[in-house]
């Protein structure tokens, strides 16, 4: 029987998305990546019975960015310099920051994504039929990700 206290559970809807520290428009949608360590087998002589798993490289997903277009093209000109082979991988490589917080509104958890590049950028379906916002999305490749 445990005498500590419930871990609490947090809802999804609350997030800020910080490039470089400073936060950035309205994001309605963000998908964290996969992470995934693969599995090198190594086999020994004399072992017949199976074979030893070993850690190996560490396979990273992307991060998935969707906000209402506004009149800032901002992340479609980031993607551009990427797309045209004109980025400065010092200056255009960004720490993308993902902030969940609690119904107060601290921050209870923080991905950082360091030196963060833009690798797809999709733009909206527009449809005369439908009355919805015009979302946009970008894909993130990263470097390395840090939770705290």
């Amino acid at each position: 029987m445990s005498t500590g206290s419930r871990p609490e559970v947090h809802a999804s809807f609350r997030f800020t998305v910080e490039f470089n520290g400073a936060a950035q428009g309205y994001f309605t949608e963000c998908t964290l990546p996969t992470l995934e360590v693969e599995v090198e087998e190594q086999k020994e002589g004399g072992y017949n019975t199976g074979t030893h798993l070993l850690p190996g490289r560490v396979k990273r997903g992307t991060v998935t960015l969707k906000h209402g277009l506004t009149s800032s093209s901002e992340l479609l000109r980031w993607y551009m310099k990427v797309l045209e082979g004109k980025s400065d991988v010092k200056v255009d490589r960004k720490k993308v920051s993902i902030i969940l917080h609690d119904c107060l509104g601290k921050p209870v958890m923080r991905w950082d994504f360091e030196n963060a590049f833009p690798i797809k950028w999709s733009g909206p379906a527009l449809d005369s039929s439908a009355s919805r916002i015009a979302i946009e999305t970008l894909e993130l490749a990263f470097q390395w990700v840090m939770v705290s």
